[in-house]
Formats: structure tokens, C-alpha cells, sequence
């Protein structure tokens, strides 16, 4: 296959992905308003522990090769900074709803950009700096402070950002002495250890239409990730990471016609401004690579 195949397969793969994802956001927000927040992540991660089992079980080696580590403490913490945002994320939802919490969380790139200076050593130039300041301007005006009624709850999608962009900064460090499976394993086993000590404390009966709910819940948590890995597999990140942002785009559908959402001024203006942003910092990662 050519490269230029291989290049439009993962622009297709991470369009479905990203339409997957708003779909499992979806769910989350309808389910997380009839339970508890941690109930539904620690059902979510039992399957995704079982999903990466199966996966590690199948590569060279087996389990014991892929889940072999150097630096099992910064994976486990992994683990947990992705689980813990998942929640904070799941309760924004709740909260502002799909738009507006999506809107503000598409400024994770931005973080990771400003991030990788102190954290990587990676140097940033002042074009990068320049996007990052005018992205976290549209995060402003998404939230307008000082205009209206400020909304605390504004907070909780850009602290779910400021953690996904923490997630991939370390995801990064890991990979210099880790395989990406085995990332992927410590992701979901620790994960589901976690969810599942605090989880259970909050279990409650939950309804036959509700469980059909949460069965679709994890398989498309499943697909979604390994739709993402054979995106990776098939074509150069830098390639097919603008095309993320559609899940923007596939959440705010899905917030208008399923949950009765609407679309402010405010936010398409700031979520422009954030996505070209960011769009601008991944171009800047291509030239310099």
C-alpha cells in the first residue's frame, strides 16, 4: 500500500474514531445523570482491563513480556491521571453539558505544546507560543469572564484538559523506554484497580434499558481505542491529528439533537479560535520534525 493510501485509510480510521468517541460521550452524559459518575468509569474500565488483556496476551511474549516495565510507578500514574480526567470530564458533562465541556477541552493540545518545554525539554519557538496565547484567548471568550454570569462549573472541562494533556505529555516520556502496548496495558489495568477500590462504594441497582446502555458504553470505548491504534499503525500521526477536532464537531451534534443543546455565539467563536490553535502548533510539530 502507499504511503498516500496509507495517509487517507487513517484519515478515514480517526474520523470514525473521533465520531465513536462523541458517541461514547454521549452515553456517558445521559447515564451520568441517572448514577454515579464513578459507578459508570468503573464498569467502563473492566472492560477496557479485559479489552487489554486480550491485546497484550496476543503480541510476542505474551502478558508477562508486554506488561515488563522499567518504570512501573510512572505508569501506574498514568493510569490513574487518565482514569481520574475521564471522571472529571464525565462530571463536566453534567454540568455544561456536551458542547460547551467539549469546546473547552479542545485546548489540550495548546497545554501539551506549553507543557513539553518544562516537562520534555522539548523547545518551543515563539510562533508556538504565539498560537498557544491566542488558543487559551478563545478558551476566554468561551468562558467570558466579566460578561454575564461566569459559570464555576466552566472550570472542570479545562481542568479535564490540563490532565489529558499531562496523560500525553507522560505518554510521550514513557515511550522512550516502554513499548506503546505496554503503555496501553498498565493504562487499563490501573486504571480499572483504581475505579474499581472507589467504584464499588458507590454500586447501585441499575435498570435492564440502563445496562444496554452501558454494554454500548464499553464496546465503544473498545472500538473507539483500537480504531485509534490501527489509525497509528497506518499513517503518520502528524497526518491525522487535525482530523481530532471533528470530535468537536460530532459531540455538539449529538448535544443538539439528542439532549435538546444549544450552540452560543460565544463558544463557536472560541471554540474557532482554540481549534485553529491548535491546528497552527500541530503544523508547526510537522515543519520542525
Amino acid at each position: 500500500m502507499s504511503a498516500q493510501s496509507n495517509t487517507r485509510l487513517g484519515i478515514w480510521l480517526m474520523v470514525a474514531t473521533t465520531f465513536i468517541f462523541a458517541v461514547q460521550d454521549g452515553i456517558s452524559r445521559y447515564l451520568a445523570s441517572e448514577y454515579n459518575v464513578f459507578l459508570i468509569v468503573m464498569v467502563r474500565y473492566w472492560f477496557f482491563a479485559a479489552f487489554v488483556t486480550a491485546i497484550a496476551s496476543r503480541k510476542s511474549g505474551g502478558l508477562r513480556a508486554t506488561a515488563r516495565t522499567e518504570q512501573p510507578m510512572l505508569q501506574i500514574f498514568r493510569g490513574l491521571l487518565l482514569a481520574a480526567e475521564i471522571c472529571v470530564m464525565i462530571y463536566a458533562f453534567t454540568l455544561l453539558g456536551l458542547i460547551e465541556s467539549h469546546a473547552i477541552f479542545t485546548s489540550y493540545p495548546l497545554l501539551i505544546a506549553a507543557l513539553s518545554g518544562p516537562i520534555l525539554g522539548e523547545a518551543v519557538g515563539w510562533r508556538r507560543w504565539g498560537a498557544i496565547f491566542i488558543g487559551f484567548v478563545g478558551v476566554l471568550i468561551i468562558l467570558k469572564p466579566g460578561f454575564g454570569v461566569f459559570a464555576p462549573g466552566a472550570i472542570v472541562p479545562l481542568v479535564a484538559a490540563l490532565m489529558f494533556a499531562l496523560y500525553g505529555l507522560l505518554t510521550r516520556y514513557a515511550a522512550r523506554k516502554d513499548s506503546a502496548a505496554t503503555s496501553f496495558f498498565w493504562t487499563g489495568i490501573s486504571g480499572a484497580v483504581v475505579t474499581t477500590l472507589i467504584g464499588l462504594a458507590y454500586w447501585e441497582p441499575m435498570s435492564a434499558y440502563d445496562w444496554m446502555w452501558m454494554s454500548m458504553l464499553c464496546v465503544t470505548g473498545a472500538t473507539g481505542h483500537f480504531l485509534l491504534i490501527k489509525t497509528y499503525e497506518v499513517a503518520e500521526a502528524s497526518a491525522v491529528q487535525p482530523f481530532a477536532y471533528l470530535q468537536l464537531v460530532f459531540a455538539a451534534l449529538i448535544g443538539v439533537t439528542m439532549f435538546s443543546e444549544t450552540v452560543e455565539v460565544n463558544v463557536a467563536i472560541g471554540a474557532t479560535v482554540v481549534v485553529c490553535a491548535g491546528l497552527f502548533t500541530l503544523w508547526r510539530e510537522r515543519q520542525k520534525a
